[in-house]
């Protein structure tokens, strides 16, 4: 009975889908010709020419700057207001 069930959603299929056509039908793939891209550099790089300094690098005051910011910006997430000492080059009072 299991035979006959198989044969018949066999028969079935083969009535409702369409014999596969194409690019993706069965049978032997077509081969695929790969050329290698040209080479984006051809010229060696002169390292004489580059900076051997960091940009990144900080010097002491302006890393001393940096830690005053961003202990004035933790301070305000306490609800602290450290505030700038000069506005526009006029120093600032505390506030009362």
């Amino acid at each position: 009975m299991l035979d006959l069930t198989v044969r018949l959603l066999t028969w079935a299929l083969r009535l409702c889908t369409p014999r596969p056509r194409g690019r993706h039908r069965a049978g032997t793939l077509p081969t695929l010709e790969f050329t290698p891209p040209p080479p984006r550099f051809t010229e060696r790089l002169d390292g004489s020419t580059t900076l051997l300094v960091r940009p990144y690098v900080l010097t002491p005051d302006e890393h001393r700057r940096q830690r005053e910011r961003r202990r004035a910006l933790y301070l305000a997430t306490l609800g602290i207001d450290t505030g700038p000492h000069r506005i526009h080059g006029i120093r600032v009072g505390a506030a009362r």
